[in-house]
């Protein structure tokens, strides 16, 4: 019997570019142990070595990688699932294994505007967790789903959540510059990247506004979206790891540019305040130099679970503008996973 006490947890969707960050960041965490990997069935029944073209800068864990793959309608024992499964299998596997009395972290789109599934920032809504216990009691589940959000609309919103609780936010326009690893391994083809931007996203720029307005919002039995209106433009950039963002913002009452980065720099959640593991020091960093945050620099900053802010000044037509940069994969994604997890476990609300 392991004399190991951490709380085992199964990664789906463990062989793609998310579900290898999630192993990764997993390694020698203190409270979780990688205990099952899930995958398509191109995958059973091999061990995670053999299946997995490992795509990361760091060794594949040794714990994980002899690990055999289950297929994704094989019993999980762990109480706890990180999802990281393609759209077209998520839906039904998630609510299965929440059925089954998971707790199911996902970095899945598909659940995250449902009216009874918290899609959280620790640092920005930790109360939305509240609706767990209406998820459940509706739907008859002895687990549950609860979600991060878009790898875009999470860094935006840790930085715009100061600014809205010290201002107030009446409207935001932002444009964004992706990294080709946001779209999965082996993502954009070359010749589409090199050279190029391709102005398009699919559904990006729908969910940089809508999930806004939810993380935001209020939680009162019911989600009460927040009233700002957010227009985004996406687009994809030649650029590996590291979303950055343009954004103008109208306040609802006038503030300095200096009083902005104030606001930014003094800015702490939940997760700082419990000292969750992967909780970063400092959620948002201000940087002073007129050329920063650029992604080669500034991405691993706070071990990639910071949101990088740079260039405020005035907008003369909105306001205030900034240019941010976050890690896609790492607080767009899996970290963001983890970090939910960890919150709930301190909050009492994992299975365990």
């Amino acid at each position: 019997m392991s004399s190991d006490k951490r709380i085992p947890v199964a990664v789906l969707g463990a062989t793609g570019s998310v579900g290898q960050r999630f192993v990764q960041l997993l390694e020698n965490h203190p409270w979780f142990r990688v205990a099952e990997l899930v995958a398509s069935e191109r995958s059973v029944g091999k061990t995670y070595r053999e299946a997995t073209d490992w795509r990361l800068d760091a060794f594949m864990p040794a714990e994980a990688a002899d690990l055999p793959i289950k297929d994704y309608g094989d019993p999980i024992a762990s109480p706890v699932a990180f999802s990281a499964l393609p759209g077209e299998v998520a839906s039904e596997i998630e609510q299965r294994l929440a059925r089954e009395g998971h707790a199911v972290l996902s970095n899945t789109s598909t659940h995250r505007m449902e009216p009874d599934i918290p899609l959280l920032i620790p640092e920005v809504n930790a109360d939305h967790v509240r609706a767990i216990e209406v998820q459940k009691a509706g739907r008859g589940w002895s687990g549950f789903i609860a979600t991060n959000p878009n790898c875009s609309a999470i860094h935006m919103v840790l930085t715009l959540k100061p600014l809205l609780d010290a201002f107030g936010i009446d409207a935001v326009m932002v444009t964004t510059m992706q990294a080709v690893s946001g779209a999965g391994y082996p993502g954009v083809a070359s010749l589409d990247a090199i050279d190029n931007v391709v102005p398009f996203i699919r559904t990006e720029e729908e969910k940089m506004a809508e999930e806004t307005q939810k993380l935001l919002g209020g939680w009162d039995g019911e989600f009460r979206p927040a009233p700002v209106v957010v227009s985004a433009q996406c687009n994809r950039v030649s650029v590996r790891d590291g979303h950055t963002e343009c954004v103008s913002i109208r306040l609802g009452q006038n503030a300095s540019p200096d009083e902005v980065a104030d606001a930014m720099r003094s800015f702490a959640g939940r997760p700082q305040e419990l000292g969750l593991p992967s909780a970063p020091k400092r959620p948002i960093v201000v940087r002073d130099e007129p050329n920063r945050p650029q992604a080669i620099l500034d991405r691993n900053t706070e071990n990639g679970m910071a949101s990088v802010v740079g260039r405020i000044r005035p907008c003369p037509i909105l306001g205030v503008k900034y240019v941010l940069l976050g890690h896609n994969t790492i607080r767009g994604a899996a970290g963001a996973s983890i970090l939910n997890a960890e919150l709930f476990k301190v909050e009492g609300l994992l299975p365990v």
